[in-house]
């Protein structure tokens, strides 16, 4: 198990492992992930993710590096938009198969070239890509997942050419009280249940989910940690009345 009831009633953020616990979660929740994706966000992750695609203004000439790129499916969205090179980063090995067979298929079927989609290991705190290597980088539900996110964000600012673009989604709470209540219910009490039983999770990755999105920093607190790292932040958008939220921030 990755995570106990015990540990959760504090702040997993804070906790010694986080990184191992985490690389181990996600590794145990890999092949069941994209149709938890999908059922408990009725379908609207891919929406997400497609909009944050069009709120970068990715294009063919921007070299995409996607980090935290789990099964690639915002990785998929920038090739689609006609990025090439996107590259995807990831912690989990686990993870990194199931976006690479997922790649291989796309190539396949035309939706991009066999050369423009590529998978790394790769550590978001320690990003091997060099200085001012890339014009974008995205990251979606994945910040809140890094041991130290200032480091993190630290190294987005380094691998970004000047007037680079950043692209963060990540869950936030909607601001309408009866919509808050609706989603904190769902994300407490039926998605953990439910999506533990899909994935026959042992690893305690459905009860972390919710409760590092409790212990995260909200949207304004994110955009003070980007701007202590030199971004400046463009634009906050929520999305789905208020239930993630997109931030776009250029490296100044």
């Amino acid at each position: 198990m990755a995570w106990t009831r015990d540990e959760l009633e504090g702040d997993p953020h804070q906790h010694a492992e986080k990184a191992r616990r985490v690389q181990r979660m996600f590794g145990a929740i890999a092949g069941t992930y994209d149709l938890n994706n999908r059922l408990h966000a009725f379908g609207r992750d891919q929406a997400w993710r497609r909009r944050l695609v069009r709120l970068l203004g990715v294009g063919p000439s921007d070299r995409v590096l996607d980090v935290a790129c789990g099964t690639g499916d915002l990785a998929e969205a920038a090739a689609t938009a006609g990025a090439a090179p996107v590259l995807g980063v990831d912690f989990t090995p686990e993870m990194l198969e199931v976006a690479r067979r997922k790649a291989h298929r796309g190539a396949e079927r035309g939706r991009w070239s066999s050369d423009g989609l590529h998978y790394v290991q790769g550590d978001a705190m320690a990003l091997e890509q060099g200085d001012a290597a890339h014009d974008v980088v995205m990251i979606a539900f994945g910040i809140r997942n890094v041991a130290d996110p200032a480091v993190a964000v630290a190294e987005f600012h380094r691998v970004l050419a000047p007037g680079g673009r950043l692209g963060i989604l990540e869950f936030s709470e909607p601001r309408n009280r009866l919509l808050r209540w609706c989603n904190e219910f769902y994300t407490r009490r039926i998605m953990p249940l439910t999506a533990t039983i899909i994935a026959r999770d042992r690893s305690g990755a459905y009860r972390y989910l919710p409760r590092s999105v409790e212990t995260f920093f909200d949207p304004a607190g994110l955009a003070l940690l980007l701007g202590d790292a030199g971004f400046t932040v463009q634009r906050q958008v929520p999305l789905t009345f208020g239930t993630c939220t997109a931030t776009i921030a250029i490296k100044t």
